[in-house]
């Protein structure tokens, strides 16, 4: 495992415990007045407290025999996989008091879940692997653009981007988990199950999200052939966040992949530079961890 990883070994995964919104009412349309990109992110919201309860587990099941720098970040990893949890939990009770019923769209991710139970635990780890990477890329892709929440209700925009900050500090976990675990598979079995496991993964994921988001702008009463073209603009063209992460999608099934093949934590740096004085810094953090 230690080979094939290129997980920086300055990186410290750091878990930040933040509160966003806990005060405030959030607007239905809280993406600049949109509807469409409401929607997507909402739906995207709506998988994290089962889906990152699942990537916990998945992962914790194969922490027993992992080299010790692996087991510190599994266990940082989970901290902030519990914290994102419940920032979204919390993020979804406001969606639904603004007006939007999410269970449809929570009962699609427990039936997509429920594809592995009864299945060998590297099943599940294999779909974090991948997951992990989706998510990952998506990251990059929100705090590399300005853009893409730009005039948006400034602590949802912070509830972002923090979760996508640390997304990329975690990025290479599941991984490096995964690589252990098969660490006595060939390469080819390895390649094969895992690009096997990506596009059932992508093709679950683009097909429900864009599912999700269209109930949601339904219940806008935006229906029909306008949603469905309003939605696909969205995702693929301006500000088009989903043809953004193609390259960089396809970069995992290529020779000699890691998550850290690309060290984007530039991008996190630049975030903790603005994080508003409710949400401190993890310099902040740091600090206040020395002191006490």
């Amino acid at each position: 495992m230690t080979a094939a990883s290129v997980t920086p070994t300055d990186l410290t995964i750091i878990p930040r415990d933040r509160r966003f919104g806990r005060d405030e009412q959030t607007p239905r349309w809280w993406l600049n007045g949109d509807p469409v990109g409401t929607a997507l992110y909402n739906a995207l919201s709506a998988t994290f407290p089962l889906g990152e309860a699942f990537f916990v587990e998945s992962v914790r099941a194969y922490r027993d025999g992992v080299p010790p720098r692996l087991a510190e970040d599994i266990r940082n990893f989970t901290t902030q996989e519990v914290v994102h949890s419940r920032e979204h939990l919390a993020f979804n009770r406001r969606a639904a008091d603004s007006g939007y019923d999410l269970t449809r769209l929570e009962a699609k991710v427990a039936e997509r879940l429920a594809v592995t139970k009864g299945k060998p635990p590297i099943v599940s780890l294999a779909a974090t692997m991948a997951l992990e990477h989706f998510t990952a890329i998506l990251a990059h892709a929100l705090l590399a653009d300005p853009r893409h929440l730009k005039d948006a209700d400034p602590q949802t925009a912070e509830l972002w981007r923090w979760h996508a900050s640390e997304e990329i500090e975690h990025k290479g976990v599941a991984y490096d988990t995964w690589l252990h675990a098969t660490k006595d598979w060939t390469r080819r079995k390895r390649w094969t199950v895992k690009a096997k496991v990506m596009l059932y993964v992508t093709r679950n994921f683009i097909v429900d999200r864009t599912a999700g988001a269209l109930e949601l702008l339904r219940q806008d009463g935006i229906t029909g052939p306008r949603a469905v073209a309003r939605m696909l603009w969205f995702q693929w063209v301006a500000p088009g966040m989903f043809r953004k992460i193609f390259g960089a999608w396809a970069a995992f099934f290529m020779p000699g992949f890691h998550p850290w093949n690309e060290d984007d934590r530039a991008l996190i740096r630049e975030y903790e530079a603005m994080a508003t004085p409710s949400n401190p810094s993890a310099r902040q953090v740091r600090r206040a961890h020395k002191a006490a």
